[in-house]
Parts: C-alpha cells; sequence; structure tokens
C-alpha cells in the first residue's frame, strides 16, 4: 500500500512584496506626491494671475477708447474700476513720442492683485493731435 505524501507548498514561487520594496514604493510616494501638489499650486496661481491680466487689459482698453473718444487722451487722470469683483486702479498719460514729435503716446496702466502681489498691465497707442482733431470734428 501506498501513502500518500503531504504536497509540500514551499515548493511553489509565491507572488508578493518584499520588504524592501514595500518601503521603496512608500519613499518613491513621499517624494513624488508633494512635487504634484506644488505642481498644481503654482498652476492655480498662474491661472488665476492670466484671467485678471485679461480683466486688466480689457479696463486698459476701454480706458484709451474712452478717453480717446471724448479726446481727454491729451491730460493725465487715474481712477479706480471695479470688474467681476474685483479693483483695477487705472492711470493715462500723455507724452511726445520720441521717434515723432508730431505723435503723442498715450499710455494706461492697470494695477491690479492678485495671490497677495502686485502686478501691472500697460496698454499704449499713438495719437496725432492734428489728425485726431479734425476727425472729431473740431474745427482747426
Amino acid at each position: 500500500m501506498k501513502f500518500a505524501t503531504p504536497t509540500n507548498n514551499r515548493s511553489r514561487p509565491e507572488s508578493a512584496f518584499t520588504l524592501a520594496e514595500v518601503l521603496a514604493a512608500l519613499m518613491f510616494m513621499a517624494i513624488v506626491i508633494p512635487v504634484a501638489v506644488e505642481a498644481l499650486h503654482v498652476a492655480g496661481v498662474s491661472g488665476e494671475v492670466a484671467v485678471r491680466k485679461a480683466e486688466a487689459a480689457r479696463v486698459a482698453d476701454a480706458i484709451l477708447n474712452e478717453n480717446i473718444v471724448t479726446t481727454n487722451w491729451n491730460q493725465a487722470a487715474t481712477g479706480t474700476v471695479m470688474q467681476n469683483g474685483h479693483t483695477f486702479q487705472w492711470s493715462l498719460r500723455n507724452e511726445t513720442w520720441s521717434a515723432d514729435s508730431g505723435m503723442d503716446l498715450v499710455t494706461a496702466e492697470v494695477d491690479f492683485s492678485a495671490q497677495g502681489r502686485t502686478f501691472s498691465v500697460r496698454l499704449s497707442t499713438l495719437e496725432n493731435p492734428l489728425t485726431l482733431g479734425t476727425t472729431m470734428g473740431v474745427a482747426q
């Protein structure tokens, strides 16, 4: 009579992670996760600044257009505009353009804050006082 021999379970390789592999994975995650979180934070800050910068550029464009149409472009001015719940400080200045003394450089500068820092957007255009006066219906 033959006796059945018990099967040896140790002869099969088991699929499990060793302690060294688990510790290496945890160390890798401890390095990667803070870097990924910081990258998401930087992306969020950049997005907010970009949105505010676009709003500030629209404000500067509106200030330039309004002051050119009302012929107030030849005098300095400052003010505050509220748009989408954000405050924008603006200033308008006029100076003679260095390349052509017959032209004026009109610049609208808009300051805004985002993430606790102050940023600025400048938008400029060239104006010819003689041409602008005749196109606006002013007799010369």
